[in-house]
């Protein structure tokens, strides 16, 4: 008999599917179409793909693995997608706070840029946004910044994904004294990171406001060339939509529509100051929006529609901003917490914007802004493998009713455990594998004492 069931599993064994992980939890969160939640669930991966994912039994029985992550008391989920952000303004991090925006850009970022950003500011500055957010969750971000192929380097570093936009802006930078000096950049930066694996390369005029009107077509014909994105700070202040309109007698969104800058795959951040008429532009020409609720709360700029949003089911992500004054830190729990409570007070409704739909737009529909939800934000058979486990045996963590709600209300960033992007393991037990923590932070205070000098 020991021998005969000795040959059933040899059998067995056999007739099972290689694969490279089994990862197994308490629940997986697919965020798949079903949006199935699988307790005593498991993935299995080979490669950079996910191969299956159902329950414990089921992927024992038609995979075989060469490595396992167990995790008992944990969720596996699809890992975060953070559509908005400067990674190395982190090396700025409470530099100037409680200001107005145009306050706190023109007296004291701006200057501050001026004065430090180089290549190797904005290298550090990368590695230690990407440290941050890969201990917390996230596994692909959108940036807005200057040397961004320095940024692309230091992300596929870490081994996260990106989506990262060439800043180009209508007065000196640090890396072009001219638009068209930017422009020149930015084809080479989409030329050299064409088709890569890890990294999407993108087109980022910084708004309608600092920006030509011939340099923001130039932009978009640029992205279209090299079938890239273009990123966009869109309507984030009440003092931006108030000059658009003295000036151009319409609003940021209908004037960029009018400039054809909507005409080919867009990211618009913020969007806070947006009529019906202009949420009618985004959705007819398919733009994705990142919401960026702790921004918006401190530097007082509004609240977005977000509500409104989701009920014209235009793509929405979340998106932290920047680390230095406008937000302070990259946390997506953070942010899916806020934007639930935010659209709650600010509509007088407890029901609009619920914990699932939180949950949704730090995943699917943050993929769906980006024009990448049949790549990653689900953990579906033939997606990549980016997915994260997040610890439920903590007191924050228990007792446990609602899978989403507990993500949203109850856990943290900090509750992350495990990381894994592309199908490569980069945060094991809280611990990160591919970026030097210690090397990282040291190299950030040096830089703090450079920038407090720089500006006295």
């Amino acid at each position: 008999m020991r021998l005969f069931c000795s040959l059933l599993l040899a059998i067995a064994a056999l007739a099972a599917e290689p694969a490279d992980w089994i990862w197994t939890g308490r629940y997986v969160v697919t965020m798949d179409p079903q949006r199935r939640v699988i307790e005593n669930g498991a993935i299995a991966i080979r490669g950079e793909r996910i191969l299956a994912a159902g329950s414990q039994s089921e992927i024992e029985r038609g995979y075989q693995a060469r490595q396992r992550l167990d995790r008992p008391d944990a969720i596996l989920a699809p890992g975060l997608i953070d559509t908005h952000t400067h990674a190395a303004m982190s090396l700025l991090r409470g530099i100037a706070d409680d200001l107005r925006l145009q306050e706190w850009l023109e007296h004291y970022i701006f200057p501050a840029e001026a004065r430090n950003v180089t290549p190797d500011f904005v290298r550090w500055g990368t590695r230690l946004g990407c440290l941050e957010m890969l201990l917390s969750g996230t596994t692909t971000y959108t940036d807005m910044y200057y040397f961004e192929d320095v940024v692309a380097e230091a992300t596929r570093e870490a081994g996260m994904r990106g989506v990262l936009g060439e800043t180009i802006i209508g007065f000196p930078s640090p890396d072009a004294k001219t638009p068209q000096d930017a422009l020149a950049f930015t084809e080479r930066f989409l030329s050299r990171f064409h088709a890569d694996p890890l990294i999407v390369a993108a087109v980022a005029p910084h708004a309608i406001y600092t920006n030509s009107d011939e340099t923001l077509r130039a932009c978009r014909a640029l992205a279209n060339r090299h079938g890239a994105p273009l990123v966009i700070h869109l309507s984030e202040t009440k003092r931006e939509n108030e000059e658009c309109l003295a000036k151009r007698k319409m609003t940021p969104t209908k004037a960029l529509d009018a400039l054809g800058v909507f005409n080919g795959r867009t990211v618009a951040a913020h969007a806070v100051w947006v009529d019906e008429s202009d949420l009618a532009i985004l959705k007819a020409r398919g733009v994705g929006i990142a919401h960026c609720p702790s921004s918006n709360m401190k530097l007082a700029s509004g609240v977005a529609p977000v509500t409104r949003m989701l009920a014209l089911d235009l793509a929405v992500g979340l998106g932290p901003d920047g680390p230095a004054g406008s937000n302070n830190d990259f946390n997506m729990f953070e942010e899916m917490d806020l934007a639930a409570k935010l659209q709650k007070v600010s509509t007088g409704d407890p029901r609009n914007l619920p914990a699932e739909a939180a949950v949704e737009m730090a995943t699917i529909r943050g993929a769906r802004a980006l024009g990448m939800e049949k790549e990653i934000g689900s953990l579906e058979p033939g997606k990549r493998a980016d997915l994260i486990s997040i610890r439920l045996d903590r007191p924050n963590a228990v007792p446990l009713y609602n899978v989403y709600s507990q993500m949203v209300y109850a856990l943290k960033g900090s509750d992350v455990e495990d990381v894994m992007v592309n199908g490569k393991l980069l945060v094991k037990d809280t611990r990160p594998l591919t970026l030097n923590a210690a090397q990282i932070e040291a190299k950030a205070r040096e830089y703090r004492e450079q920038v407090q000098k720089s500006l006295r």
